[in-house]
């Protein structure tokens, strides 16, 4: 099985080089980094690392994964992966092995699954990703707890879903796409860390506010334009 792990960064150097140290290297086929204008050596740290490094000017996390899911060589699943080692890389397996085993075709890494890790999580953040999982579960009928960044999913059905949300809303526009097409999104615990350097999202209170009402109103928006206009349905 090829394995690509696709990792969007922005300013990362004190993390980088530890997060590809921990990505278990026989089960990953290659690792691509996407850097959106760094300017603390990011880029140089992941090539010298072993990453291919591919620069994407243009802002947004979701035009970031979409360019290295379209950079990817002929992968077999593809993994996305935070750059702050607030995910431990070294975890992989457990993303993969529903994929593996024939049991999902999109796995969700929960933070919210004990104590430990949800406590590195700013307050404000664990609610609004349980409200957003709530509201998930009441119109998708999917019961997850988070909507975590660390997550992988079959190649052919990423693009099939044809995910096109260039900012905040692309993770859970994937979610939301994959419930709606009847394809098979499971949730696998994962501990999560306090995250290296400071979030460019939950860090500020523009990004926070910014991202909840993106993802809770594209929650609502999604429902009714795929149930009206129809979204592809598994092969």
């Amino acid at each position: 099985m090829r394995v690509s792990v696709i990792i969007p960064t922005h300013n990362e150097a004190q993390a980088i080089e530890r997060v590809l140290a921990d990505l278990p290297s026989d089960i990953t086929t290659e690792v691509i980094v996407v850097d959106s204008n760094s300017t603390d050596g990011t880029p140089e740290i992941a090539a010298r690392a072993g990453a291919r490094v591919i620069q994407e000017p243009r802002r947004g996390y979701g035009r970031a994964c979409l360019t290295g899911l379209a950079a990817a060589d002929s992968p077999d699943v593809v993994v996305f992966l935070d750059g702050d080692y607030s995910d431990r890389p070294s975890e992989l397996p457990l993303l993969l092995a529903p994929i593996v085993d024939g049991r999902a075709d999109i796995t969700l890494g929960s933070r919210l699954h004990s104590q430990q890790s949800a406590s590195a999580l700013p307050w404000h953040q664990v609610f609004g990703n349980r409200l957003a999982a709530t509201l998930i579960r009441l119109f998708y009928g999917l019961s997850i707890s988070d909507l975590g960044p660390f997550r992988a999913g079959r190649a052919d059905v990423l693009h099939a879903l044809r995910l096109e949300e260039m900012t905040y809303g692309w993770a859970v526009e994937m979610i939301l796409k994959g419930a709606l097409a009847g394809y098979r999104v499971v949730e696998v615990p994962v501990s999560y860390h306090p995250r290296i350097g400071k979030s460019k999202i939950s860090g500020t209170l523009k990004g926070t506010i910014g991202a909840a009402w993106f993802i809770l109103t594209l929650i609502v928006r999604y429902y009714f334009r795929h149930r009206t206009a129809g979204t592809p349905r598994p092969a």
